[in-house]
């Protein structure tokens, strides 16, 4: 009787063994179906609209001037107050009120998008050029691609300079709003806040701050 069980759990702790070579081999096969994807995703249309990221006067100055140059509309998430986006789009680039949106909901880099992107999608973009500084492209564009792209929508980086300005950003700030953007897609929500109440105290407790965006876009 004890062989017997001592058999079973041999082959149930064997069963358990042979999943996590075949996890391990799912998560490969997806992520270099994701990697591929270009060679097999239908090919967007040519922009169809401008999508600035607010935080930077220049990025709404480089914005005008692509739209009076392509013919694009614009979509200014988190930006300037309207004065200064009425100077900047109808009196210096002569570009129609029509043609220019104002959407100051976003507080940040995640919620640019996730503002937006239904808007967005029920317009039926599905390709926009991505305007922000050199310094912040590298995170929004893939906050970007992931809550973009999980509504069909292409993004083609236009980065801004920033010279002296730039601000490096470290790969734990870029990783962790791609997990933060991975997260809203599955359950719809940002869970930054709900982490930041619950675990804040915590790591106060032992003298670690939480780290802030050095690009609050809308704030």
């Amino acid at each position: 009787m004890s062989s017997r069980s001592a058999a079973l759990r041999q082959r149930r702790r064997s069963g358990r063994g042979g999943c996590l070579p075949l996890l391990l081999l799912s998560l490969l096969a997806g992520g270099l179906l994701w990697l591929s994807r270009g060679w097999w995703w239908p090919r967007p249309p040519a922009p169809q609209l401008i999508l600035v990221l607010g935080g930077d006067k220049d990025r709404e100055l480089a914005a005008a001037y692509l739209a009076r140059k392509d013919g694009l509309p614009v979509v200014v998430s988190g930006g300037s107050n309207p004065e200064y986006a009425h100077w900047i789009f109808q009196e210096r680039q002569g570009l129609p009120r029509d043609r220019v949106q104002l959407d100051y909901r976003a507080s940040d880099t995640l919620s640019n998008f996730t503002s937006l992107v239904d808007d967005l999608r029920r317009a039926r973009v599905r390709h926009a050029l991505l305007v922000t500084s050199t310094d912040h492209m590298e995170r929004a564009l893939l906050v970007g691609r992931i809550v973009a792209g999980s509504r069909g929508i292409q993004l083609t980086p236009e980065p801004v300079p920033c010279g002296n300005l730039c601000v490096r950003e470290s790969r734990r700030k870029i990783w962790s709003d791609g997990i933060r953007a991975a997260l809203w897609v599955v359950t719809g929500r940002d869970l930054k806040p709900w982490a930041a109440e619950r675990l804040t105290p915590w790591l106060e407790r032992f003298g670690v701050q939480p780290q802030s965006d050095p690009h609050p876009e809308g704030g």
